[in-house]
């Protein structure tokens, strides 16, 4: 059977374990990112070098003209998108009253809209299939709010949202749709908290340290070959918030 998964944003981080182990497990990957071009073309070759079936297209999910140059680039290359990742995402630590309008618009845009433009994108395949998985990354930031963090809390708990009604919609048709919701993860995005923030975090967290962005792969891959499971949340947090 046809397996080629598309992993927004997935240059790095928790993108790039979601797209390097599914392509170890088989799937044909295109990794997708928008400002990290080596790191995106690198990780394709170190894939490739492994005997992996990868592409790499640029692309702002955010753009729908874009969005959907690339997935008829990897319908021509590697085929039908049976596998979506909407992984792409960006955040900005500010006190809600000093969020301008366009830090507002471009944060949903990305992780909200991007949800939108991608899944839209590769949607009708899947109706005509009667078969395809959408694997939405949210965050526990999405589920419990959290302070100086509005705009992206926000868009969070929507996509939590978009992923239960999309459930709901294309049940019938046999795709399913998830989401995952990762807790402090060790990648670039968290470093921006600081040291001291960070040490006091890591002493709160059950076992004592941060997920790794292989553990939030694990549970993407979990959804994605689940086939009795739709609409659904998973949690990767360590048990921060029990």
């Amino acid at each position: 059977m046809e397996r080629t998964a598309l992993v927004t944003g997935s240059s790095r981080g928790i993108g790039a374990a979601i797209a390097s182990l599914l392509a170890r497990e088989g799937w044909a990957v295109c990794i997708n990112c928008l400002e990290q071009r080596e790191k995106a073309e690198a990780l394709v070759r170190q894939l490739r070098s492994e005997g992996c079936t990868v592409m790499y297209r640029q692309a702002d999910v955010a753009d729908r003209t874009q969005v959907d140059r690339m997935v008829q680039d990897v319908e021509a290359e590697l085929g039908h998108v049976t596998l979506l990742v909407n992984n792409a995402g960006i955040a900005r630590q500010q006190q809600f009253q000093d969020v301008d309008p366009e830090t507002w618009h471009r944060i949903l845009s990305v992780n909200l809209g991007g949800c939108f433009n991608c899944s839209q994108a590769v949607i009708r395949p899947m109706l005509r299939a009667h078969s395809g998985c959408i694997v939405n990354i949210s965050s526990i930031w999405g589920s419990h709010g959290a302070s100086c963090e509005s705009v992206y809390s926000a868009s969070k708990h929507a996509i939590i949202g978009l992923t239960r009604s999309l459930a709901a919609e294309l049940a019938p048709s046999g795709i399913r749709v998830n989401c995952v919701a990762p807790g402090v993860i060790e990648t670039d995005m968290i470093q921006a908290l600081g040291s001291e923030t960070l040490d006091t975090l890591r002493q709160e967290m059950p076992f004592r340290r941060f997920g790794t962005p292989d553990e939030v792969a694990q549970s993407v891959l979990h959804l994605a070959t689940a086939e009795y499971i739709t609409g659904q949340v998973l949690t990767v947090d360590g048990g921060f918030l029990f």
